[in-house]
């Protein structure tokens, strides 16, 4: 929890300075009140004094000043808890989106999409919860507890006694609460990142839960989360219902033990009521001060769950680290290979798995080349792509670029060098020139065009209401499939890049459209290299090197001629999709 703390500024640990100090101010402005009306109390039964209603007023004023400088003390306390918590929240949100935006594959892999996204806002929540509802009672309690003890000492062991009484009352509620409560506070963020996750997968899933009619399924999905998390916090709050009354019965309870202990210890009227009424109000701020650590040590354990929980995702180390090499020409005049890619004796396996995905890869791709990978479902194409962006780092061997391993690369300079478009188009919220024009390329007008019309996308694009400004849903909902595909190869094409990798990009492409689009790129981008992962031969036949995958392995590397001769499985896969003439 305290490692939370460094993302405050040192303004925040000035409020916080402050704060004690106004803390103690209104504490010790509570604790003259009981005082001052004993006072007025004690001049009301002198009857006979000639300036009585003169030392009520002073007294009452002095009352009247104490109780108006607590409650601005209170105000300005309040405000700097508010300021402090609300920025907490405001970096650690910062803190866990940039975090979680550094992180490769390999560490999101190990956190789900709904538990980062409950992470960053319902578990931060939690934390500014526990600053705003919690540090100035952390900070009073102690205070208010050991100042009320102090004073009440000595003024009437019977009430201290009862007092003690009340004391133990209220941390037997502080148990129970501790023995059956916290564990069910602590299973509410796991079980909120469970709701998040049946949530967002029927949200997502909406098209294929309709065609499906899994309505009904999904509902009992959903129901058995909701109801999960509902029987939890039932449980907890049966609990806690119990604390309210408790504690009214124990503060009632107590002022009634007093005035029942002072009916028969009151020997002078004169000066033992006024002592009885005092100890009376002492006594209430003595049990409020306990009240108020039971209230922190209901809301720290949840807090205590949440700040774990955004610990993990800030502790996990990154994987992979940019390089420290920028000068992107020193790299072209270092380097005297013909060769601009390089995969060396590259194997990889996903961390923790004993199997390796990808086994002593090895080629090499001059400048300007067309590259295309193909083999079944699950042999490594994907993966073996990724290597180079750097989405994942090989286990074993040496991914270089112009000579240099990636991983030497600052990471922005790597990514300027790539036009990257995933298997899925991804597109995000906005329009289709921000789309389009995404990142860091400041696009003019007339790249963004020529974009559109070499991945085809123009045509539907000017169709669109608004054109290039018309909106895009989250997700590009309101596109198609090949629609969403043509605008992310155009935001590759956009960044006007060295090296383009085509993961699967012209999947959901009717053959004459990817006819048009690769024809369109090669004349585009002719002395730009190429990577193109497919499952259709028509798409990669024309490549200048095709590279055959199976199981991880590279069992073959050729032109569409060479491999029909020499891959038995290369033309395994032909046959399936095309006939012996076609081939040739």
């Amino acid at each position: 929890m305290f490692k939370l703390f460094k993302y405050l500024k040192w303004i925040d640990y000035l409020y916080l300075f402050f704060m004690v100090g106004l803390v103690v101010l209104q504490v010790w402005l509570d604790l003259q009140l009981p005082n001052y009306m004993a006072t007025i109390i004690r001049y009301l039964q002198m009857e006979e004094m000639p300036d009585r209603v003169n030392q009520i007023l002073i007294n009452g004023g002095y009352m009247l000043a104490c109780a108006v400088g607590s409650l601005l003390s209170a105000v300005i306390v309040n405000f700097f808890v508010a300021k402090i918590s609300a920025r907490l929240s405001a970096s650690l949100r910062f803190a866990l989106y940039a975090k979680v935006e550094s992180f490769s594959l390999s560490e999101l892999n190990k956190f789900s999409t709904a538990s980062l996204i409950t992470r960053t806002t319902n578990d931060i929540n939690n934390i500014q919860m526990l600053i705003a509802m919690g540090t100035q009672s952390l900070i009073k309690a102690p205070i208010l507890a050991v100042w009320a003890i102090l004073t009440i000492v000595g003024k009437g062991w019977q009430w201290s006694v009862a007092t003690a009484g009340a004391v133990v009352a209220l941390l037997i509620i502080m148990l129970i609460v501790f023995l059956f409560a916290v564990p069910k506070f602590k299973r509410i963020q796991t079980l909120t990142d469970n709701l998040n996750r049946v949530t967002r997968e029927n949200l997502t899933g909406i098209r294929v839960v309709r065609a499906s009619n899994a309505e009904e399924y999904q509902n009992e999905k959903f129901e058995d989360c909701n109801r999960a998390l509902t029987k939890n916090n039932l449980s907890a709050n049966r609990i806690m219902a119990m604390m309210n009354p408790g504690m009214s019965l124990i503060m009632t309870g107590l002022t009634l033990a007093i005035y029942w202990i002072g009916a028969y210890i009151v020997q002078d009227p004169l000066v033992d009521i006024p002592n009885m009424l005092t100890f009376s109000s002492y006594a209430m701020q003595v049990v409020m001060a306990f009240m108020l650590l039971i209230i922190i040590f209901i809301i720290l354990p949840r807090s205590l769950v949440s700040a774990r929980r955004i610990n993990e995702v800030l502790n996990t180390e990154n994987s992979i680290v940019s390089g420290e090499y920028k000068d992107e020409k020193f790299y072209n005049e270092a380097t005297g290979s013909e060769d601009y890619v390089v995969f060396k004796d590259v194997s990889f396996k996903y961390a923790d798995a004993n199997e390796y995905v990808l086994k002593n890869i090895n080629f090499s791709v001059k400048k300007g080349e067309t590259v295309a990978f193909i083999g079944s479902t699950g042999s490594g194409k994907s993966t073996l792509i990724n290597l180079i962006p750097r989405l994942y780092d090989a286990t074993e061997g040496e991914v270089l670029i112009d000579g240099v391993n990636v991983k030497e690369y600052d990471s922005k300079v790597l990514n300027k060098k790539i036009g990257y478009t995933p298997q899925r188009g991804v597109l995000f919220s906005g329009t289709v020139r921000s789309n389009v024009d995404f990142g860091d390329n400041n696009a003019d007008e007339e790249t963004i065009t020529d974009a559109l019309k070499v991945a085809q996308a123009s045509n539907f694009v000017s169709k669109m209401e608004g054109g290039v400004d018309a909106r895009i849903a989250q997700g590009g909902t309101n596109v198609s499939g090949g629609q969403k595909q043509r605008l992310s190869i155009a935001r590759a094409i956009a960044r006007k890049p060295d090296i383009f990798i085509f993961d699967d990009s012209f999947s959901a492409l009717d053959f004459k459209t990817d006819r048009k689009l690769r024809t369109a790129l090669a004349k585009h981008t002719g002395g730009t290299t190429k990577f193109i992962v497919a499952q259709r031969i028509g798409t990669i036949k024309d490549a200048d090197k095709i590279i055959v995958l199976d199981s991880g392995d590279m069992v073959g590397i050729g032109t569409h001629e060479e491999l029909l001769k020499t891959c038995p499985v290369y033309k395994e896969i032909a046959l399936s999709q095309l006939s012996e003439e076609e081939l040739q």
